[in-house]
């Protein structure tokens, strides 16, 4: 279910997402931009699976 105020796994996702994407605009090589992304995404995914395991458990 979705409110007006968003939850801190909803909100640390998306700042992760923002990171991920400004990495690869960053002033730094292929590989290290590429790595940055990847871990960025994969700790956005991270959060946005326990946000849904949250909301399960609640609902």
């Amino acid at each position: 279910m979705h409110t007006l105020n968003p939850s801190p796994r909803f909100i640390r996702a998306l700042a992760h997402r923002a990171m991920a994407f400004a990495a690869l605009r960053a002033n730094s090589s292929l590989s290290t931009r590429l790595a940055r992304y990847n871990h960025h995404m994969h700790l956005a995914r991270l959060a946005a699976a326990e946000q849904v395991a949250e909301e399960v458990r609640h609902d």
